[in-house]
């Protein structure tokens, strides 16, 4: 096997397990939204804050020992890259959606499916090539 075939197969599957864990993060972002607002009648905007942080920390853990296989010692630094750039990643996200359904009158959910996989793409790389190194 040629050492660029094999490079190009390792990305690959961390990009299979960094969507699996961005997958779970949706589950787990769904769930404790619904916790907060349904259940605990939080309000709306707090729960979907709660819902995305608890997700995006989860996310961090998943991706750190599955994905990346990360034993850099300072987490808090790498736990603050990941979060920010998950927050970029949030306000991508927004405005992908806001500018192709809002303003070019795209379907809204082809909108975040266009949003989705930018921002997909935009999360792993940053990360594969800034967070965990």
């Amino acid at each position: 096997m040629e050492t660029g075939s094999f490079f190009t197969e390792v990305f690959f599957l961390k990009f299979i397990k960094f969507c699996l864990v961005g997958f779970s993060g949706v589950m787990v972002d769904f769930g404790f939204t619904f916790l907060g607002k349904e259940i605990l009648k939080i309000q709306k905007y707090i729960s979907n804050a709660l819902g995305f942080s608890i997700a995006a920390s989860t996310n961090y853990m998943l991706n750190r020992i599955w994905t990346f296989n990360s034993h850099n010692p300072n987490i808090t630094l790498e736990f603050t890259r990941f979060f920010i750039i998950a927050l970029i990643g949030l306000g991508i996200n927004l405005l992908i959606v806001w500018s192709m359904s809002g303003k070019l009158k795209v379907n809204f959910y082809l909108s975040k499916l266009v949003a989705t996989i930018i921002v997909t793409a935009w999360n792993f790389l940053i990360n594969a090539y800034y967070t965990f190194v």
